[in-house]
């Protein structure tokens, strides 16, 4: 078929730039030193890493592209387990199959385990000291800005608008006034997803 058909036709798949974009899979050393440096350098966890991950994952390396991340946090948020481990295991498993998945994941958590396990030892000796709680007092806030920053970054890239912002503010209130379990949210959001990807969007 020639460039000039496929031009004409869209049914015919073409590869998107941002797919064109991406680069191969990187050495396992290479893989396990970013996730380590994630693992490392991220304050407050959750979508506190968002950030930083996005930078080495999608901008730096181009081991997946942005929308792809974005489907891949709500992969990750709706299954069991940590976060950010959930991630770097999907995309160790992208590029380097099983191998890959467990070098990522080792990555990503063996600079908190070693971090928590020197506090574990050693906080009891110094948590009552006036200048030790204040860090902790100044560092409360900062976690909460980078928590916001990414959550705002994520509703823009998932299209939040008037129309369907009642969404995450119904959900808001569901699950902070109501008490319902996240687990029945998200399960009802992706049936309704579905719902509405198979009967509803098509005819419009």
């Amino acid at each position: 078929m020639t460039q000039e058909n496929i031009n004409n036709n869209p049914s015919v798949y073409t590869p998107s730039e941002e797919g064109a974009s991406l680069k191969p899979a990187s050495s396992m050393a290479v893989l396990f030193a970013t996730f380590f440096r994630i693992g490392l350098f991220t304050i407050g966890g959750g979508y506190a890493m968002i950030p930083l991950i996005e930078a080495e994952v999608v901008n730096k390396h181009k081991w997946i592209g942005k929308t792809e991340f974005l489907d891949l946090i709500a992969i990750a948020q709706s299954c069991p387990g940590v976060f950010a481990i959930n991630i770097s295991t999907f995309i160790g498993y992208k590029k380097r199959g099983t191998a890959g998945a467990l070098c990522c994941a080792l990555g990503t958590a063996l600079p908190s385990f070693l971090i928590i396990l020197l506090i574990a030892m050693f906080f009891h000796n110094f948590q009552n000291i006036p200048w030790v709680a204040s860090v902790f007092a100044g560092i409360r806030p900062a976690v909460v800005a980078l928590i916001a920053v990414p959550t705002w970054n994520m509703a823009v890239r998932a299209k939040i608008t008037f129309i369907n912002c009642w969404i995450p503010f119904i959900t808001a209130i569901l699950i902070w006034a109501l008490g319902v379990n996240p687990i029945y949210i998200i399960l009802a959001a992706g049936i309704g997803g579905f719902l509405y990807g198979q009967f509803i969007k098509p005819t419009e």
